[in-house]
């Protein structure tokens, strides 16, 4: 379980985050939404200590964050907006196993977990592919598999579809589909619901640095008005983890 009592992060004088107190249960998919600047991905990157709080706390399974980073961050994996964050190794594979050989794991669990990952965003058979020269979009996807191959309680991906080509989505989305059937928590967070709508099972929304709406999907979907948050009208969740998302409700989708 990640919370977070009472958490405030400032930038100078401005408040990025203001006073959000939040639960995120073991196994939720949880959708956090908002505008560009309403404090979602400084709220998340305090999950797992990337940032401190400058009031309140966060807690990781009943553990302060501030009292044990390394168990923080081997149960909160976080996929970065910017892929080029968080690539450290020259081959996809090479980075994709920089996690697991970090936990000191056999060779043998390795090679399985990279294997599983890099077939989980369409990039199997690409171990000894240099990363520098990837597109932005494989980036992405070589960061989603190296986070995917530390086996995380909880996944927090930060606008993880952004440059992603249809297959590339729709092979994500179906990953998140499984971890989520399998118990692992989800946390995704973005300005667009088309995609993930149909996989959540709770909406939570932020301005201004403050939650404003968190509710279930269908109810969230009224209250949403007037955030930049841009919305489906139709939403179904197909057996290949889809989110039921197509170039017919693309032209009906609103803010």
């Amino acid at each position: 379980m990640i919370e977070t009592r009472e958490l405030t992060h400032r930038y100078g004088d401005t408040v990025a985050v203001d006073d959000v107190s939040l639960t995120v249960p073991d196994g939720e998919f949880l959708v956090l939404v908002g505008a560009n600047g309403s404090g979602k991905t400084t709220l998340v990157r305090q999950f797992n200590g990337l940032l401190d709080p400058d009031e309140g706390e966060v807690l990781v399974n009943g553990t302060p964050v501030s009292e044990n980073l390394v168990a923080a961050r081997t149960a909160v994996g976080m996929v970065f907006q910017d892929p080029r964050d968080q690539l450290v190794a020259s081959t996809i594979g090479g980075d994709v196993a920089f996690g697991p050989e970090n936990l000191g794991l056999s060779r043998e669990e390795i090679d399985r977990r990279v294997s599983e990952a890099l077939a989980a965003v369409n990039l199997d058979g690409r171990e000894d592919e240099s990363v520098h020269e990837l597109s932005g979009g494989e980036r992405e996807r070589v960061a989603i598999a190296g986070v995917l191959a530390m086996d995380p309680d909880h996944l927090v991906l930060d606008e993880p579809f952004t440059g992603l080509d249809e297959p590339a989505r729709r092979s994500v989305l179906g990953r998140l589909r499984a971890l989520h059937a399998e118990g692992t928590g989800i946390v995704v967070v973005t300005h667009d619901l088309r995609d993930v709508l149909g996989l959540a099972d709770r909406v939570v929304a932020m301005a201004d640095g403050r939650v404003v709406v968190d509710s279930d999907p269908e109810t969230a979907l009224a209250e949403l008005g007037g955030l930049n948050v841009r919305v489906p009208d139709t939403v179904a969740v197909g057996d290949d983890g889809d989110s039921g998302f197509d170039s017919q409700t693309a032209r009906t989708d609103r803010y």
